[in-house]
């Protein structure tokens, strides 16, 4: 019972701490970006040789409606 008095006591006294040195501290400018990762040398990029895969009602999702007048 003693225990939970002194509880009571100790968390009147508390108070969030307004000293500048316990502020947070604001950082107005952004991180630089990450360095880029550097290519292995000797690795190119080469087309596959059996081409690439057309479908073929690729087309038909770029076809514009004509306009009416």
């Amino acid at each position: 019972m003693e225990y939970e008095n002194q509880m009571t006591e100790s968390e009147e006294g508390c108070k969030t701490p307004i000293r500048d040195e316990n502020q947070i501290r604001l950082n107005l400018k952004c991180p630089p970006p990450p360095p880029k990762k550097n290519k292995p040398q000797g690795a190119k990029t080469e087309a596959p040789k059996n081409g690439y895969y057309q479908p073929p009602d690729l087309e038909l999702l770029f076809v514009t409606p004509p306009l009416s007048s």
